[in-house]
């Protein structure tokens, strides 16, 4: 795999071994502006690597440096997220920047593919990463890399974990507002994840933005924040992925 070496100022040292994987998309009008803010030490913000939407992979930061993408998050009660990461921009406008019909752009098929090399690449040197968007670790701040990116695809090429959930009875069981006992036990399930909902029995701002998220993430024909019967099956078969003797 060919990596195009452009270097930037903005990273420090590691505190923390490596355990997560994050993706973002750059929500800017083009790779070349995004590579230059990466690169633009009054920025402040970086990745390891940059893969366009034409499948060329950039590296910034090397590996074993601590790279300014993941800003204030948490996962697992970590909250200094990137010395415990590798941050991997991907090209693409996003939320920000629509395409010309008004939606959201499109990943090629050659830039995901690109995203799955480099991914797993970056697997043969550390292991099995845990593999997470930009908005499973800051629900309140971020939504990248969005409902159209195909979190499915990654995990059938090896990445990640996605749910095959049959049902879909979107009856709803807690909304903004419910306090029940129920609430408590989808707050525990997130948490255990590695979101950071907080146990409260109260389906609050914070819980609705980290359901939100992981609808974002594992259900993104429809992202409410709503707690229904579908929302909780998928719940359920990742924590029992990730957690298998839970």
């Amino acid at each position: 795999m060919k990596l195009i070496s452009s270097p930037s100022p903005n990273f420090d040292e590691r505190s923390l071994p490596i355990s997560l994987l994050i993706l973002h998309y750059t929500g800017m009008e083009s790779g070349a502006k995004a590579l230059e803010r990466m690169c633009n030490p009054a920025a402040k913000v970086s990745a390891h690597y940059m893969v366009e939407d034409d499948g060329r992979i950039y590296q910034l930061v090397d590996e074993d440096k601590r790279a300014w993408h993941a800003g204030v998050s948490e996962w697992q009660g970590q909250s200094d997220i990137n010395s415990a990461s590798i941050g991997v921009e991907i090209v693409n406008g996003g939320h920000d920047f629509p395409n010309e019909t008004g939606n959201l752009p499109a990943y090629p098929d050659v830039q995901i593919n690109a995203v799955i090399a480099l991914c797993k690449d970056i697997f043969s040197r550390h292991g099995s990463l845990e593999v997470l968007g930009h908005s499973d670790i800051a629900p309140a701040r971020k939504i990248d890399p969005g409902e159209h990116f195909p979190w499915a695809g990654l995990a059938a090429a090896g990445l990640g974990f996605w749910p095959n959930v049959q049902t879909d009875d979107r009856r709803i069981l807690f909304e903004f507002g419910s306090r029940d006992r129920g609430v408590a036990i989808v707050q525990r399930g997130l948490a255990h994840i590695g979101y950071g909902a907080r146990v409260t029995g109260v389906l609050d701002e914070d819980t609705q933005l980290i359901v939100t998220a992981f609808q974002r993430h594992y259900r993104p024909d429809q992202i409410d924040g709503i707690v229904d019967i579908q929302t909780m099956d998928i719940l359920q078969a990742v924590m029992q992925n990730l957690h298998p003797e839970s």
